[in-house]
């Protein structure tokens, strides 16, 4: 049979390890804990339309606001489906606090887009200065 040895760095940070397990066991040690937010808690049907229409908004805008598409909207609000993860937590900061909505995209509704537009404009003006 063969013998494994074990380098004595590794092996007294495995001691130091496990003699902080036995001080906490013991009561002599407090270890770092983290404690982690609550899960929030599920939505029906009716309150996910209660929190569309208080922000007065079409399953199409509410889904932009969500990041969701509209479709997935439309399948919670006919109990098909039931938000969960990001988008439920999302949803219930909606309900709790509806004004964080305007707050968060009001700079972004009045940004003008970027895209094909503004590029055919700025080269139609070079095209008409060249003339």
């Amino acid at each position: 049979m063969k013998t494994v040895t074990m380098k004595s760095e590794l092996f007294a940070e495995l001691l130091a390890s496990a003699n902080e397990a036995l001080e906490h066991a013991q009561g002599k040690r407090n270890l770092k804990s983290t404690t982690l937010a609550r899960i929030a808690d599920p939505m029906d049907a009716e309150e996910v339309r209660e929190v569309r229409e208080t922000l007065q908004a079409s399953q199409a805008v509410f889904a932009h606001y969500l990041n969701v598409s509209t479709k997935l909207v439309q399948a919670w609000e006919a109990r098909r489906r039931r938000p969960e993860g990001p988008a439920l937590v999302l949803l219930r900061m909606m309900k709790q606090q509806p004004g964080l909505v305007d707050t968060f995209y009001s700079g972004a509704m009045t940004q003008k887009p970027k895209g094909k537009s503004s590029r055919s404009k700025s080269h139609r003006s070079t095209a008409t200065a060249r003339r």
